[in-house]
């Protein structure tokens, strides 16, 4: 979901003369791009160097001396939506199975060696990616390099492993999913709204596929995927750049690439009308997600237009000042919560979603009559200039904020590079953002949020089990 949560818009704000708030957010634009700009967003950052190894491994170092800290990232292009009926949960299975050793670091040498080095590891899992990090004092990045290095190409499967923690995986799902009524509604949502997009199956797999899934099959993916010619090494911290490259070169430099699959396109089939379901699961409140087909940054024949999505997703949701937050739950006190999102990074097409749950004595019905109100509103009225300016403000002042981690620094550089986009591109999000206007809002808001194009998905909620407590969502990173 979209989130613009740094200078959040207070309704005592309205007591500020209209005359003086577009002067205050022309302004604080001003302060925010001039801060970008310094910190190397507004253009190519200098501090970021990019290097390729003999065997295919692209290393991306930014150097950020603010702390004695670096955070190193393996990412490799497979996730979810790189499986096909019959394996689905195979990304996620394998990246649980890491941990379980090497010959030269057996199951549980990994995690005890980088805590005893002061530092913090983990992994994740998505629809579009597999990623590995660490984040330690600066010294320290030779143990991660030599550590992921062993692990990319050494694992250890032992069927006896491989049985224990399939059955974590699969307690997991029924955790996160089977018996949380919105993340089954969310499951069964996404499989309704994509017929031939991978994103039709869940990364956690369905129960079936991971009750027949075998070591082998294991096995199998692995050798196909990971692999230095499959993967982004991402370094970000007080480093130097051509210290970091030296060092993959020593850890990495000797590990073979491997021959690795093209994949099909597998493009979604046209829809040519909505598409509704009705889940029926033990809940306390009943629960909505809409859905519209839009492009990607990736898949977008228009470049401006994932933009214009992304901005719309910030106008209706996000801040306190947001319609959805303004006009549905405080004004009209119709739902208790709602939202929108838009991932414009996905390597596939995907939804713009809507979702909300409905406030005591008010039904589905009524919130989905409301939401599709709002989507007509934004389709007959432009925007105003004043909330583009409060909204383009609040995106931009959280992409300043952002970059006082440099966790979330390497994360963008990883996340961009590995779906195909170049790391280089997360440079032109606050200019490209700042350049929507209200009419292109309008635009796709004309074009990708038709009726034809719309999924439903309804929570109808069953008497709740009072001895069993429902679990916060799952995410689209499941670890």
């Amino acid at each position: 979901m979209t989130t613009v949560n740094a200078l959040s818009y207070h309704p005592s704000s309205n007591r500020v003369s209209r005359g003086i708030i577009p002067q205050m957010w022309r302004l604080y634009i001003s302060i925010c791009m001039w801060v970008l700009s310094a910190v190397g967003l507004a253009h190519a950052d200098p501090q970021v160097q990019e290097y390729t190894l003999n065997n295919g491994l692209k290393v991306v170092v930014k150097a950020d001396h603010r702390a004695p800290v670096v955070v190193a990232q393996v990412w490799y292009k497979v996730g979810g939506s790189y499986e096909h009926s019959g394996i689905t949960g195979l990304s996620h299975m394998l990246e649980h199975m890491m941990f379980k050793g090497t010959p030269k670091h057996p199951a549980g040498e990994f995690s005890r060696i980088i805590a005893e080095n002061g530092g913090s590891e983990n992994a994740f899992t998505s629809k579009d990616y597999t990623a590995y990090f660490q984040q330690l004092e600066k010294s320290r990045l030779p143990i991660s390099f030599e550590m992921e290095a062993d692990r990319m190409r050494n694992l250890n499967l032992p069927p006896a492993e491989f049985t224990k923690e399939l059955e974590v995986v699969k307690e997991e799902r029924r955790t996160r999913t089977d018996d949380n009524p919105q993340a089954l509604v969310s499951e069964q949502f996404y499989a309704t709204a994509f017929v031939n997009n991978p994103y039709h199956q869940p990364i956690i797999g369905w129960m079936d596929d991971l009750n027949h899934m075998s070591v082998q099959d294991l096995r199998d993916w692995y050798a196909r995927w990971y692999a230095p010619n499959n993967a982004t090494l991402v370094v970000v911290g007080d480093v130097e750049p051509e210290q970091v490259h030296k060092l993959a070169e020593k850890y990495y430099g000797d590990i073979a690439k491997q021959t690795i699959p093209e994949l099909k396109p597998r493009h979604e089939t046209e829809q040519t009308g909505e598409r509704r379901i009705t889940v029926r699961a033990p809940a306390k409140l009943p629960y909505l997600i809409m859905g519209y087909k839009t492009p990607s940054l990736k898949t977008a024949e228009k470049d401006w237009e994932p933009y214009a999505l992304d901005m719309l997703a910030g106008v209706l949701s996000g801040s306190n000042s947001a319609r959805f937050q303004r006009d549905l739950v405080r004004k009209q006190q119709l739902v208790a919560s709602a939202s929108a999102g838009y991932d414009l990074y996905s390597r596939q097409s995907d939804l713009f979603e809507l979702d909300a749950t409905p406030a005591d004595k008010h039904s589905v019905a009524e919130v989905e009559q409301a939401l599709l109100k709002q989507i007509d509103r934004v389709k007959r009225e432009l925007v105003s200039k004043d909330e583009l300016e409060r909204i383009k403000a609040q995106v931009l002042a959280s992409k300043v904020y952002e970059r006082d981690s440099v966790f979330y620094q390497a994360m963008q550089l990883g996340m961009l590079e590995t779906v195909g986009l170049g790391w280089q591109r997360v440079d032109e999000y606050p200019q490209r953002l700042q350049a929507v206007t209200a009419e292109q809002i309008q635009q796709v808001a004309k074009k990708y949020l038709v009726p034809e194009h719309l999924t439903v998905a309804i929570l109808d909620p069953l008497p709740l089990d009072k001895d069993v407590m429902p679990q916060p969502p799952m995410s689209n990173m499941v670890r």
